[in-house]
């Protein structure tokens, strides 16, 4: 079990690396596009790059990932399950009014 576990890692390694160099290039790049001609910042390296890109997950999005950067979603819908048709009804009504102005234009309500 463990040589399996050992040689998934091995083939996933050198996809990982790839992925990273990759991100790592396009952020490089794209910093070096923009921002010194937008606010006459410093061109960053490739480490640079790789560093900002840690930073900005650890401040902005953490490392978990898949469902669990999904748990409001759950609590939602254990909420919205518990509610009571009127309930949800009132709900809906109060998003409609929060959002008027957002909804599709054969949503709204015609002017007479």
């Amino acid at each position: 079990m463990r040589k399996k576990r050992f040689i998934r890692a091995l083939k996933f390694l050198p996809i990982a690396v790839l992925f990273v160099a990759l991100f790592g290039l396009i952020v490089m790049s794209l910093w070096n596009w923009l921002m010194p001609a937008l606010f006459g910042w410093k061109v960053v390296t490739f480490w640079q790059a790789i560093g900002l890109v840690i930073l900005s997950k650890i401040l902005f999005g953490g490392f978990r990932g898949g469902p669990r950067g999904m748990h409001w979603r759950h609590r939602m819908m254990e909420r919205w399950e518990q509610m009571t048709p009127e309930e949800r009804e009132k709900f809906r009504e109060g998003m409609r009014s929060k959002f008027r102005g957002f909804e599709p234009p054969s949503a709204k309500p015609s002017a007479p």
